[in-house]
């Protein structure tokens, strides 16, 4: 039985580009899914970028709200990689309450000799370097930041390795990006690319279960630990990792569904979901602040026909400037 303090089926379903935190108690599990469409495919979109890349970009997003949703706090969740691959950076980030932002920096030579190659999965895309995840609180309070290492590794391994090193938390994750067929408000069928992504994490309250080898109650994970999963962490795994990419995709299945396939026997409860929007931060003001920081030399080479022109990476709005209104500094 599933639980929102109604049953199953008496509520409103939480439809696309909503974030759904659930938990199942009875195996002292808890995460969250999302099942992204009309966000994902206009941030994709805009920027036209080749299908391999795009969905790479799409898996980054998914992630991204998964784990920016769980703020407390007014803040901003950035995840950004930075590596050799043909993909060398990836940048997404989430500001609550629930806005997303996205882009992808490729090598438009080595992306089509992958291609060739067939090593255009995200880990090959990536290649080697690093995967920051970052919490910014705001201006009067620190930076919190976990970094992985990635070597040719996919944003779902790099998540489940965050997460065991830095957290010690025994998390699942489980990504899909495809595009699809899809009816729009106006009837018409068309081509959209759409996001889905569910992570669950494994935080026990029985002290006999804060023995596993990734929790602060256990040994670590440098293999001194010999024991055994605990059987409630490995029915959810055994139970995630039977989700089929279409399913996290469908917007027939949605998440309430798909939650209550997967753990109806144990009883799972979902939680009000988190609307997430396409909006980006940029804006005429902060940029002229940026622009006030040029040398004289500066503003002169990025002057073209009189102004200076500038277009934001994320959402491709462009801004110009008039460079007699900029003070150069010294």
């Amino acid at each position: 039985m599933a639980d929102v303090s109604r049953e199953l089926g008496d509520f409103g379903f939480a439809s696309d580009d909503n974030v759904v935190p659930f938990d199942v108690s009875a195996l002292d599990a808890r995460g969250r899914i999302v099942q992204l469409g009309p966000i994902v495919d206009t941030i994709l979109s805009r920027h036209e970028y080749p299908e391999p890349v795009a969905r790479l970009l799409g898996e980054a997003m998914a992630l991204t709200v998964l784990l920016g949703t769980s703020l407390k706090f007014d803040g901003k969740f950035i995840l950004q990689t930075r590596s050799d691959g043909p993909v060398d950076m990836l940048v997404a980030d989430f500001t609550t309450p629930g806005s997303l932002r996205a882009y992808a920096r490729f090598d438009e030579t080595r992306l089509q000799e992958a291609i060739a190659a067939d090593k255009a999965s995200p880990a090959d895309l990536l290649g080697a370097g690093v995967l920051a995840l970052t919490i910014d609180q705001g201006e009067w309070m620190q930076r919190y930041q976990g970094i992985v290492q990635l070597d040719s590794t996919s944003l779902e391994e790099a998540a489940r390795t965050y997460f065991r090193q830095s957290e010690q938390i025994p998390t699942e994750v489980r990504l899909s990006v495809a595009r699809h067929m899809v009816r729009g408000e106006d009837g018409v069928v068309a081509e959209g690319w759409r996001a889905g992504g569910l992570l669950t994490q494994f935080l026990p309250t029985a002290p006999e279960r804060m023995r596993g080898p990734d929790l602060h109650g256990g040994d670590g994970d440098d293999g001194s630990n010999h024991l055994p999963v605990d059987d409630a962490w490995a029915e959810v795994q055994a139970l995630v990792g039977t989700v089929g990419a279409d399913e996290l995709l469908d917007p027939t299945v949605g998440s309430e569904r798909l939650l209550y396939r997967l753990f109806h026997e144990h009883g799972v409860r979902v939680y009000e979901g988190v609307h997430v929007i396409d909006q980006c931060s940029c804006s005429s003001e902060k940029l002229q602040t940026i622009l006030q920081g040029f040398s004289a030399e500066e503003i002169a080479e990025s002057t073209e026909d009189g102004q200076i022109h500038v277009s934001c990476q994320f959402c491709s709005k462009k801004y110009s400037f008039d460079p007699a209104e900029l003070t150069p500094v010294e």
